[in-house]
């Protein structure tokens, strides 16, 4: 019969890709139980939204088929998410990473992308809220389908978020007449994202995603200063124009100190319906050779489907309504690779602290 030290010198050899160390080291592989030639292990991902699951525990299995007397292995892939460390004590409370999806500029679908990474998350298995700070254009009340939602306090002046597709949401839209323009300056911007960290009972949270407004401006500023943010997600469209705007977002939380966990082009494509033949009305590649120039993660490319916006429009993300379309296939990519950032800037983040502290 194999021994403990046996599997876990076996194990030993498989490595998490994306922090690059063994998952042993990591403590990833945890209540290994042997019976006979049987070996199971839970196996404890960083994150349930893991891009590259499968191929972690195929070499695993690899890694054990290897020891003298396994004759069968047992895997629970299960996944516990490691939190942003400068999280502890700061608002809000209970929420373990703060995600900001922003852009340079209005109009390339920032907020469908951000509606569309929550669910995929929430999907995933877990627990996610999203915070739409947009407050010129707070869309997410109406991709969620909760438009009619109308917050209150309790007794110690917490809120309830409204609660859809799996996604705790809390948007300025629900405190704002939709047919009055807001006209906000910096303070009132900076009292209400406090306001809406401090004050609304967002709870147990793996991720909380920020859903910004277009541009470098005092929502951004406020959020960066009001809490700790474990990255930022940008979001462009091929154009050069937009491109360039982009450019902008990247060295604003660059220089606010907030790590770009990486670009996302949107409407990179058109994907014919009836051939499946994939064109580019817009151009091709900007977005990955922008990722590449300002040395950030490129996340992937959704293709341009009217759908993403019907579905939006209708209250329910395109990941849920058309789960099977190459548009939901491309943003799962994006949550998955988005959830692999978030991982891997804790796993630094931690290590530095350890080695300023070992210093």
């Amino acid at each position: 019969m194999a021994t403990k030290e046996q599997v876990l010198d076996a194990l030993r050899g498989c490595m998490e890709p994306e922090l690059n160390r063994d998952i042993v080291t990591l403590d990833m592989v945890q209540n290994i139980k042997i019976e006979g030639g049987k070996v199971s292990f839970d196996y404890i991902l960083t994150t349930p939204s893991c891009p590259l699951k499968e191929g972690m525990e195929k070499d695993a299995r690899a890694a054990l088929a290897k020891v003298p007397g396994v004759t069968e292995v047992a895997i629970n892939m299960t996944a516990k998410v490691r939190n942003d460390t400068r999280l502890g004590g700061v608002l809000p409370p209970g929420v373990k990473n703060i995600v900001a999806v922003g852009s340079g500029k209005g109009g390339v679908g920032k907020s469908s992308v951000a509606a569309n990474l929550a669910v995929c998350l929430a999907k995933d298995g877990a627990k996610v809220g999203i915070l739409d700070a947009d407050v010129y254009g707070p869309n997410q009340p109406q991709m969620f389908d909760v438009q009619g939602y109308k917050p209150s306090a309790d007794k110690d002046n917490k809120i309830d978020p409204a609660f859809g597709h799996g996604v705790k949401i809390f948007s300025m839209g629900f405190l704002m007449d939709p047919d009055t323009p807001a006209i906000w300056r910096g303070p009132m911007l900076h009292g209400a994202i406090q306001q809406f960290l401090k004050d609304v009972k967002w709870g147990e949270l793996d991720y909380l995603v920020v859903d910004l407004p277009p541009g470098t401006g005092d929502v951004q500023l406020s959020l960066c200063q009001a809490v700790p943010l474990v990255g930022a997600v940008v979001v462009t469209t091929p154009q050069t124009i937009a491109l360039s705007d982009v450019r902008k977002a990247v060295a604003m939380f660059k220089k606010l100190n907030v790590p770009v966990l990486g670009v996302v082009e949107n409407m990179s494509g058109f994907v014919c319906p009836n051939c499946s033949h994939q064109s580019h009305p817009f151009r091709e590649g900007g977005a990955k050779t922008l990722a590449e120039k300002h040395m950030v993660p490129f996340l992937g490319a959704v293709p341009l489907d009217a759908a993403v916006c019907d579905s939006g429009e209708n209250g329910t993300p395109i990941t849920l309504a058309k789960p099977d379309s190459p548009a939901s296939a491309a943003l799962r990519h994006v949550a998955r690779q988005v959830a692999a950032q978030v991982s891997l800037q804790n796993h630094r983040r931690r290590t530095l602290e350890i080695e300023t502290v070992a210093g």
